[in-house]
Parts: structure tokens; sequence; C-alpha cells
């Protein structure tokens, strides 16, 4: 099997003034392609440091970070962002979604940073609208959508650059329970449909949706399961 995500013996260090803290101690980690995998740990065991490594938005102070073929550990920050963009969909607790936006815009967004003309950009943003169940609501704002209509269109919108990796930080996390069965459902037909997901969550009946899950503590990998994964209807 191939990996998309290929880490090795990551170090992460911060630095205040004289003082040091590291955060991730040597941490390796191998992702394949199409796994659903979530990662899991208590505060300060280095999980969102960790889901920035993977995300490109921070670099080990050492180590090797391989995405996808590319080398991204030695990267500067122009070609971190340019990856980002391509291989890599984001999906946050906060939606992040723009207000005076429609669904289709908010979704079309990341093509317009990667340039796509217009026609283009309305045609992928309605496909990656119908991915979600969403197309019938593209005119709509986000002040016209429900909660959980809103974290579909930010799905969609990490969908639409056809990343490698789809990167979901504790998704749910502004969701009732209700909402966040469908939207994890989402997230397990995304998968099934051949991309990676990598899930950050601290809840264990959101990572029950995964078929392995990543614990960390203390800035390492505690255990490393791969499972059949029991859903609510299961």
């Amino acid at each position: 099997m191939q990996s998309v995500i290929h880490l090795e013996t990551i170090i992460k260090t911060y630095y205040m003034g004289s003082n040091s803290l590291t955060v991730l101690k040597g941490l390796s980690l191998d992702i394949f392609r199409n796994e659903y995998v979530a990662l899991m740990g208590p505060s300060g065991s280095g999980k969102s440091t960790l889901m920035n490594m993977i995300g490109c938005l921070d670099t080990p102070t050492s180590g090797t970070y391989i995405l996808n073929g590319h080398d991204v550990s030695k990267m500067t920050d122009d070609d971190l962002a340019d990856v980002r963009n391509k291989e890599i969909g984001f999906v946050f607790q906060q939606f992040n979604l723009l207000p005076r936006l429609t669904a289709a815009e908010n979704v079309a967004l990341p093509l317009v940073y990667a340039g796509v003309n217009r026609k283009d950009r309305t045609e992928r943003a309605m496909i990656a609208l119908e991915k979600v169940g969403l197309s019938s609501r593209s005119h709509h704002k986000p002040n016209e959508m429900s909660g959980g209509q809103i974290q579909r269109v930010a799905i969609a919108r990490a969908l639409v650059n056809n990343p490698s990796i789809l990167l979901a930080d504790e998704p749910t996390g502004n969701l009732d329970s209700k909402t966040s069965v469908e939207v994890m459902e989402i997230f397990s037909q995304i998968q099934a449909a051949g991309n990676t997901v990598v899930l950050v969550t601290h809840e264990e009946d959101i990572a029950a949706y995964a078929k392995r899950v990543v614990r960390l503590r203390d800035g390492v990998i505690e255990s490393d399961n791969v499972k059949e994964p029991t859903n609510a209807h299961a």
C-alpha cells in the first residue's frame, strides 16, 4: 500500500525566550490511501500539533514528513500554502464560512485561490454540494441554514479541490448529537468513495466511525489500533 502521509521521527519544539517545550517527541506514523483514521488524546498530548503538522500549517523542528510523495518538512511558506490548497481539504469545528457568500460561493473559494475560471468553479462547487446532499441549498447564505447544513457546506468546500486528504478537526464540536451522526455518515461516504479521512476528536463515539484509532500521550503514540467500525446503525 502507498502511504499518503509518512512521518518519521518528528520532533516539534517551541521556543519562548530561554524556555523550550517539546510537544512531539520523535513521532513516526504512516497513513495509507483511503484510510479513515481518528487521532485522539488528552489536552497537551500533541494531537493538535500533529494535526497542524499533517495539514502543513506547521513544520517539524526535525524529522521527515512526506505528503503524497512531496517532502514538505523543508518547504518554504509559499510552497506549503500551495500544497495545502492542492492536497488537503480542511473541515473545522467553527465552520469558517463567509456570511455574505452563498453556499456555492463559499464552496468555490479554494478554486478562486487556485486560479480556476468562474464557469469551472461553479460546476465543481455544485458537484461538491451534490456529494453532501445540499445542491438544493446552493443559493442560501449561512444564516439561512442549520448548523448541520453549514458543516456540510464546509465539507463540500474541503472536497472541491479533490484533495489527497480530508482533515477534520473536532468537526462535530458545535453540533447536537443527531446532526453529529448525519455529518459523520457523510465522512463515512466520502471515505467509501476513495478519500483518505483524518479526524481529530476527543469524543469516543465520534472516533468509533473511523477504522483506525491512533492515541497520543505526552507527544508520542500510545496506541494504534485498526478495527471494524461501529457506528450508530451497527
